[in-house]
């Protein structure tokens, strides 16, 4: 479906809900919603939705990670397994 296929007015999608969102959860193609001419939501199936918060959340944990080896706070595999295997030691002391 063209972008512009999925573009309906607030009255629409009132008077349409339920096929709207039938349409949507079976082709999994979001919906934008205008109100007076100007968009303002977007109606997607919930599978989307959450496909994209979990993407968003790996970004924020790679942007984390760059930052973190741009500013020094990185350390070899090796020595960060031995401070791992001495911190679990000294817990069961």
């Amino acid at each position: 479906m063209l972008l512009q296929e999925a573009v309906k007015p607030i009255s629409y999608v009132k008077a349409h809900a339920a096929d709207i969102i039938l349409n949507i959860t079976e082709s999994r193609t979001p919906v934008i919603i205008t109100q007076n001419g100007e968009a303002t939501a977007v109606l997607q199936d919930i599978a989307s939705y959450e496909e994209i918060q979990e993407s968003l959340a790996l970004l924020k944990i790679l942007a984390i990670s760059r930052k973190d080896v741009e500013e020094g706070r990185v350390k070899p595999a090796e020595q960060a397994f031995a401070d791992i295997r001495e911190r679990i030691r000294q817990r069961r002391l």
